[in-house]
Order: C-alpha cells, then sequence, then structure tokens
C-alpha cells in the first residue's frame, strides 16, 4: 500500500489509512480515525478519533476536524478552518469539578459529498453541509447549508449557488442557473435540481 506518513505526525495505530493517502508534517490522526484513498492531510491538521473521512479529501494546513465528523468523498476543507463537536462547552462542571468524556455528548458535522469549506471557517455541529455546497473562507455556519449553496458570514447565509466546480452560478434569461460549465440547474422547493440537457 503507497501511505506516506511524515515522520513527525502522530497517527494511532488504530487509524485506518487508505492507499495514495499522505499525513503531512505534525498533523494528528486520533485512534479509529478513518481515511479514504488518496486524502491529504496538511501540516498540523487533527483529525478526532472515530472520523469518518472519504476517498481524495484534502484536509489543509492546521485544520481540525473533530469527532464524530464525517465527510464524503473529495470534500476540501480549508487551512484553520474548525468542524466543532460540543453544544455546550465548558472547562468545568456547574459545581468547578473538571469536565470529563463522559459529562457530555458529542455531536458532528456532516459534510457531503464534493464540497469545501473555506480558510478558517468555523461549522458548529450539529448540521450538515449538502454535496457540492461551498463554504465562504471566515464564515460561522450555525445551520444546515443545502446542496450545491454558496454561504458566507457571520453567521453565514446564503448568497447564492455553485457548481461541481465551485464557481457562482448565474441566472439564465430562462429563469434556470447556469455553471461555466453549461450545467442547468432549476431552483425547486429551496434546493438545487439540475436539469437535463
Amino acid at each position: 500500500m503507497n501511505v506516506s506518513i511524515e515522520h513527525s505526525a502522530d497517527v494511532a495505530p488504530t487509524a485506518v489509512i487508505g492507499d495514495g493517502t499522505r499525513v503531512w508534517h505534525l498533523a494528528q490522526v486520533r485512534e479509529h480515525a478513518t481515511l479514504g484513498a488518496g486524502c491529504i492531510v496538511g501540516r498540523g491538521a487533527y483529525i478526532g478519533a472515530g472520523v469518518q473521512i472519504g476517498a481524495n479529501c484534502k484536509i489543509q494546513n492546521l485544520a481540525l476536524v473533530y469527532e464524530p465528523a464525517e465527510l464524503g468523498d473529495g470534500v476540501f476543507v480549508g487551512p484553520s478552518a474548525v468542524l466543532t463537536n460540543d453544544t455546550f462547552p465548558r472547562a468545568v462542571m456547574p459545581d468547578g469539578a473538571p469536565k470529563a468524556s463522559g459529562d457530555w455528548d458529542a455531536v458532528g458535522v456532516t459534510v457531503g459529498d464534493g464540497a469545501s469549506i473555506g480558510a478558517g471557517a468555523v461549522c458548529i455541529a450539529p448540521l450538515t453541509i449538502g454535496e457540492w455546497a461551498l463554504v465562504a473562507a471566515g464564515s460561522v455556519v450555525t445551520k444546515d447549508v443545502a446542496p450545491h449553496a454558496l454561504v458566507a458570514g457571520s453567521p453565514a447565509r446564503q448568497i447564492g449557488w455553485v457548481g461541481r466546480d465551485g464557481r457562482p452560478l448565474t441566472v439564465g434569461d430562462d429563469g434556470t442557473w447556469v455553471s461555466p460549465t453549461g450545467e442547468r440547474f432549476a431552483v425547486s422547493d429551496g434546493a438545487l435540481v439540475g436539469l437535463e440537457g
């Protein structure tokens, strides 16, 4: 199997690393995490225990993907982006005692195939980012993101739609949404639907 793990990376023995995946310097991949084939885990990135990552994903430098996140195939997580896992974060209990791992329930971020999360974005779990969606750099995502949606801001709001190539769609003369590659879509009940021909 053709896996490349830099000497300074910390990869748990129980992690499953797919063929052709590369884990760069100072990255940490925790126990029972699964990374599909052809992934890149950047310098200083963190992949939490049990996180599931599909094939051909790019987790850029210093990105933090906390358990129990699930990422589909071809997902991009930009530099310093964070996928959180605690709805009510506290270091201590109400009585001041340190909060232990059994004192809270982890919730995750689910990311659909082909979606991209921009640099420095923060995704507040629990939420789902749909297939081929694009989260703009620096956004704070607090609600689910529809497939192909382009969201930006804090809190993030939908500002448009994107095609599979990540470029914004434009509205055609007939009211359909068109990508630079010629793909055509219609919006139905708040969702983007591909059109034939």
